[in-house]
């Protein structure tokens, strides 16, 4: 049943950016991307938060905060790009936000070439009995 709602909310998060992107196309800064995709997220019924700050915890101490671009549903973390290479250290560091928080799903998403990149992470080490962000 889980997995069935990460589908179809993933689903309207990759529809809302390919719009954007067939509609904007590259070359942008990220900043344009987000406002747009903010506009879509909308007509799309996606509830979400954008450009906020989540603290990034160390053995139950609050060690730092982290902006993220969107948080759609209480669910899904999705950060932004505007690179023409996305490098494994992206994907790294999306996948440590989402253990952080003990999110199961991130999106990475990236408007920097021709056509949309993206993708869609996993946390290993999600707890679903832990309480998440």
């Amino acid at each position: 049943m889980k997995e069935f709602m990460y589908q179809e909310i993933t689903q309207k998060i990759i529809g809302a950016a390919m719009k954007v992107h067939s509609t904007l196309g590259n070359g942008f800064p990220e900043i344009i991307y987000q406002r747009a995709l903010a506009i879509e997220f909308t007509k799309a019924g996606l509830l979400f938060v954008q450009k906020f700050y989540m603290s990034i915890f160390y053995d139950g101490v609050i060690i730092g905060k982290r902006r993220v671009d969107f948080f759609i549903e209480n669910l899904i973390r999705v950060e932004l790009k505007a690179k023409a290479i996305i490098e494994s250290a992206h994907f790294s560091q999306a996948r440590n936000y989402l253990e952080v928080h003990n999110l199961e799903v991130g999106l990475l998403l990236n408007f920097g070439n021709i056509s949309l990149k993206y993708r869609r992470i996993e946390n290993p080490k999600y707890d679903p009995n832990l309480k998440s962000v």
